[in-house]
């Protein structure tokens, strides 16, 4: 649901649809949170505050009867993630560093100041593709904002999470003999 939202938004607002595609998508945002909340793990919360964001948006949609807000569902991702993943920072053990152990338990101190600079590095990410994301919401052209939120941010996500793999394997085979 998370992937296809953006591509929903601009059928929906197209083809002026939304009348019947909003309940569809909170009946699949409902579902999610149901999934989600038998979850345990680190990113178990971020599962559900993206649901619960989605839902909100839906059904303020549906009552104000201005489809509009669903635009904003890339931001509020983006800023629950930041909260997520920056607020982790303040804590014993950043979120990336949660995720890391569950490989390997054992993380040495590298591993860990490793896990704590990509954490920071993801909160750039968040920040600077929630600004883009609120830009494209702001501007009102649908063809930009599908094309933004449903494209680009999802192939510079992968790019990141590819980059971060590798700089990965490269730190983890220099440490280990």
């Amino acid at each position: 649901m998370l992937l296809a939202w953006p591509f929903f938004v601009w059928f929906g607002l197209a083809h002026n649809g939304l009348h019947w595609l909003l309940p569809v998508m909170a009946l699949l945002l409902v579902l999610r949170l149901r999934q989600v909340r038998r979850r345990t793990g680190p990113l178990r919360l971020v599962a559900l505050s993206a649901a619960a964001a989605g839902l909100v948006l839906c059904v303020a949609s549906f009552v104000l009867r201005t489809h509009q807000l669903l635009l904003f569902y890339p931001v509020v991702v983006n800023l629950v993630m930041l909260a997520l993943f920056g607020g982790s920072l303040f804590t014993s053990m950043p979120l990336v560093e949660r995720i890391a152990r569950l490989k390997e338990p054992q993380l040495p101190p590298d591993g860990v100041r490793y896990t704590r600079r990509v954490t920071q590095v993801w909160c750039v990410f968040f920040v600077a593709n929630g600004s883009i994301a609120l830009g494209t919401a702001l501007s009102g052209d649908l063809a930009l904002w599908t094309t933004w939120n449903g494209l680009i941010a999802y192939f510079l996500m992968g790019g990141l999470m590819a980059a971060e793999w590798l700089v990965r394997r490269r730190v983890m085979k220099r440490e280990r003999p």
